[in-house]
C-alpha cells in the first residue's frame, strides 16, 4: 500500500526504526501523528532502562527525535496518549512527563494495559501541530 497524496512519512534516526510494519510519523496537512514510541535506543535499538523512570525519558526523547524530524516540537502537541503497564507507576511516569513538557499541557490519556511490545514499562503517542 503506497501513501496516498497528501501524507508525508517521517523518518529519523533520532528515534528508534520500525520494528513493524508501520511508520515513526505520518504527516497529514499541518498535523503530525506519531507512532507510539516505546524506550528503544534509536542506535543499539535495546531497551533503554529496566525501571519507570529510565524507561520514561528514553520514551520522550524518541519522542522528541520524531517531533523535531516532522518541524515540530512538544510545545506544539496537541494530545498525547500514554500506555503503562502499570498504573502504580503513574507518579514517576507523570513527574518525567511533566519536565519534558514544562509550561505545556496538551490534552491526555494514560491508560494501563495488559501488555507493551518487549515487556517495556511505557509507550506515548501523540498529535502535534507543525508550526
Amino acid at each position: 500500500m503506497s501513501v496516498s497524496a497528501g501524507l508525508s512519512i517521517v523518518s529519523t534516526t533520532d528515534s528508534p526504526a520500525a520494528i513493524g510494519p508501520y511508520s515513526q510519523g505520518i504527516v497529514v496537512g499541518n498535523l503530525l501523528f506519531t507512532a507510539g514510541q516505546i524506550p528503544l535506543d534509536p542506535v543499539t535499538m535495546d531497551v533503554a532502562g529496566e525501571d519507570i523512570r529510565a524507561q520514561s525519558e528514553r520514551v520522550m526523547a524518541n519522542l522528541d527525535g520524531v517531533l523535531r524530524a516532522a518541524g515540530s516540537s512538544l510545545g506544539h502537541v496537541v494530545k498525547t496518549t500514554c500506555f503503562l503497564s502499570d498504573l502504580n507507576d503513574f507518579g514517576t511516569f507523570n513527574e518525567v512527563y511533566g519536565h519534558w513538557f514544562g509550561d505545556h499541557k496538551p490534552a491526555r490519556s494514560t491508560v494501563q494495559v495488559a501488555k507493551l511490545p518487549k515487556a517495556v514499562l511505557v509507550e506515548v503517542e501523540c498529535v502535534a501541530l507543525i508550526p
